[in-house]
């Protein structure tokens, strides 16, 4: 924010402005409601033909935050900004008489006005308000960023969103983008007979993902739960219900770091599509993108508007490192490959699976700009996913990428439950092995991002699921994508902080 007026600080600032408060209330001001107001945006539209210097003779009233102003004597010119754009206000002494004029005048900036009067254009071509009368809607104590600098702290920004949205139309455009996104995602589904429907959030057994979840403690109950890491073993439970086709939009939460890419609570869709496959899946990812850029529109609609690049999970770590991986078979073998040509992946206690999928993560994701669908993953780092129908070695897995970042993920999804039971156990036991190798150090915590033996899922998936398709897209970043947005904070009004210095 730029310095207080003349160098005054802030708190003197505020009290000049309190001692405001009470004579405008003697005035009249501070009504509880202002109806009848019309949006900046459709007063342009309206009014569009009007020239230079014309007077439509038609009166309005408008509402928003004064913005800026200029004295010219008698005469007076004050931009009032709301949310669909800003208008000029022109006031004249002789027509609000010498105490109103005098009262608009004393006004500051960042106070909430209600103006009425009638629609002109002024000489230079500016759609102006002729003001006939106004009434202070609520008083500023503090005053607004500068209207030129905005708010050059980064941190400020996401820490105080409403001072963000306050000083920069950019960001008030990103966050209406955001709205029509969800809208379109929305709007697709449910055109194509999808039910979009709600499954707790607070959760008895956390699954659907590799993650550590948040845990808090139902007292009635006498019970420990977990915020959701994911929607998906529910879903899939309405799919074997006979749902068919459903989708839920909201909020996951998963108890890991923060970055430009991650937030602990964060936005999905997930759909399940029965009689499908991993194949319409990435069709069906294709078209619900492309709807949510229309409804963006401009360069994001053009560059979703064709097929995405399809590559497999094999074939992008041979483009991008030059590690051809059928040629090494275990982990000993492909880690010395790795280091070989300097490639860092991070941990020594990894088993092959994670192993390539972190080669992927370090080394490729950050290459995949233009939108791109990695196809069959390794089978072992795909517990929810059925085995690939021609190699067995993979699974019907794909994810999705634009800007260097994953948006997405999806399987043909598992319906054997006696393998699904197989793999959970597996997990447990590969669960357990870690625990040991670390002398039962820190097991706990470490049990809270793995994945947990669900019965009622087996349960469920025993009464028979039918050939399903899965995807999980991230709004978040699918939003970044859309918007040109770098950062997921950019693109979350109040994204988790640390706590201030």
């Amino acid at each position: 924010m730029a310095a207080p007026e003349h160098g005054r600080r802030i708190e003197e600032l505020i009290a000049e402005r309190r001692a405001k408060v009470e004579r405008l209330r003697e005035e009249g001001h501070f009504p509880y409601s202002y109806p009848g107001t019309t949006a900046v945006a459709q007063l342009a539209e309206r009014f569009a033909s009007l020239a230079p210097g014309e007077e439509s003779g038609e009166h309005a009233l408008v509402a928003g935050r004064l913005h800026a102003r200029r004295e010219q004597g008698r005469i007076a010119f004050l931009d009032l900004l709301e949310r669909s754009g800003t208008i000029q206000l022109y006031a004249r002494r002789d027509v609000l008489g010498p105490e109103r004029f005098a009262s608009l005048l004393a006004l500051d900036l960042g106070d909430l006005v209600g103006a009425e009067g009638y629609v002109v254009r002024s000489r230079r071509g500016e759609l102006s308000l002729a003001l006939t009368d106004f009434k202070v809607l609520a008083k500023a104590l503090r005053p607004p960023p500068d209207k030129h600098a905005g708010i050059t702290d980064v941190e400020l920004r996401h820490r105080r969103r409403e001072l963000d949205l306050m000083a920069s139309a950019e960001v008030r455009a990103r966050f209406a983008a955001r709205a029509r996104i969800i809208a379109a995602v929305r709007a697709y589904l449910d055109g194509e007979r999808f039910i979009e429907v709600e499954t707790p959030v607070l959760q008895p057994l956390y699954g659907g993902a590799l993650a550590r979840p948040f845990v808090t403690h139902h007292n009635e109950l006498g019970r420990d739960l977990y915020l959701r890491i994911a929607t998906e073993l529910y879903l899939k439970r309405l799919i074997v219900g006979g749902l068919e086709r459903v989708y839920e939009l909201g909020k996951d939460f998963r108890n890991e770091g923060v970055s430009h890419k991650h937030n602990p609570e964060f936005t999905m869709v997930e759909w399940y599509e029965a009689y499908a496959d991993y194949r319409d899946g990435a069709a069906r990812l294709e078209a619900v993108v492309r709807a949510a850029a229309a409804a963006v529109g401009g360069g994001a609609a053009e560059r979703f508007a064709g097929p995405w690049r399809r590559l497999t999970f094999e074939q992008a770590i041979a483009e991008h490192t030059g590690i051809e991986t059928t040629r090494f078979t275990d982990v000993a073998a492909l880690r010395a490959e790795i280091e070989r040509r300097g490639l860092a992946v991070g941990s020594h206690e990894q088993s092959y699976g994670a192993l390539l999928d972190a080669l992927l993560s370090s080394h490729v994701e950050p290459k995949l700009i233009e939108p791109t669908l990695i196809f069959d993953y390794p089978i072992e780092i795909s517990p929810f996913a059925r085995v690939h129908r021609d190699d067995p070695r993979l699974a019907e897995r794909w994810e999705a990428f634009v800007d260097g970042i994953e948006i997405a993920n999806a399987f043909s999804e598992l319906q054997d439950a006696d393998l699904q039971r197989e793999r959970f156990e597996a997990l447990a036991a590969a669960r357990e092995r870690s625990r040991e190798q670390r002398g039962g150090m820190g097991g706990a915590q470490e049990e809270e991002s793995t994945v947990p033996f669900d019965a009622e899922y087996i349960a469920a998936l025993e009464q028979g699921m039918p050939p399903t398709a899965g995807v999980g897209l991230g709004i978040d970043r699918l939003v970044m994508a859309l918007t040109g947005a770098r950062t997921i904070r950019e693109v979350i009004l109040f994204p988790a902080l640390r706590p201030r210095a």
